[in-house]
């Protein structure tokens, strides 16, 4: 039971780091930034997703 219950935590931690990849392209702020946020997020992430959610780039989204 115990593989399940990590392989549903993995799922979860990809399913909220692709949203936030998503957030983070779809932002107003310049190129560069999103790149090191991007990376963040992929190299490490759990925390890299804790880190955008209480820091990452805020205001007007870019459609």
């Amino acid at each position: 039971m115990g593989s399940h219950f990590n392989g549903l935590i993995g799922l979860i931690v990809l399913v909220l780091d692709i949203w936030a990849i998503v957030n983070i392209v779809k932002s107003a702020t310049d190129t560069g930034t999103k790149v090191l946020w991007v990376l963040l997020v992929l190299f490490l992430p759990v925390i890299g997703l804790i880190i955008w959610a209480l820091a990452g780039p805020r205001g007007a989204v870019r459609l």
